[in-house]
């Protein structure tokens, strides 16, 4: 886990970098888009995706996440309990902030009826959470920690060194 703000920042990256990636393949499968878009537009896409994420992700879910599972009544010594309530507050957050992302696409490319809108919402985030916690906490979740572990950390453990 990140100690410091330069650490918090690469691991909200790559963080950010593998739910994108995921969510964003996943939510244009299940819209039938995947076969419809260009390479050029899955990128475009993609980034856009990747960018947002990020800002919420840093100056508006994450700290707010952060306040509410380090506030919940649990030994933080444990790791797992730690993991579990973040990734939770963390996932609740960006599918709420997101899948608004997700609704404005939809809406702008005809997608959705504009009577729908809450209806859709509603849908898209209840679409969204069941793929994105799972995904969060025993594929990104672990991949990334790994990583972060073994390039950043281990970096800046060689580097105290010198």
């Amino acid at each position: 886990m990140p100690t410091t703000k330069k650490e918090s920042f690469y691991f909200g990256l790559m963080m950010c970098f593998g739910m994108a990636l995921f969510m964003t393949s996943y939510n244009l499968w299940t819209n039938g888009l995947l076969g419809t878009i260009s390479l050029e537009g899955l990128l475009i896409q993609f980034i856009l995706v990747y960018i947002i994420a990020f800002v919420l992700e840093s100056f508006l879910v994450g700290p707010i996440a952060k306040k509410l599972a380090f506030a919940l009544p649990f030994d933080k010594s444990k790791k797992v309990l730690v993991i579990l309530s973040m990734a939770f507050f963390m996932v609740s957050g960006m599918v709420l902030c997101m899948s608004l992302y997700g609704l404005g696409t939809a809406y702008y490319f005809h997608n959705i009826d504009g009577q729908a809108i809450l209806a859709s919402y509603f849908t898209f985030v209840g679409k969204n959470f069941i793929v994105a916690f799972p995904l969060q906490l025993f594929i990104v979740g672990p991949i990334v920690r790994y990583l972060f572990t073994r390039f950043v950390k281990e970096k800046r453990s060689a580097e105290s060194f010198r």
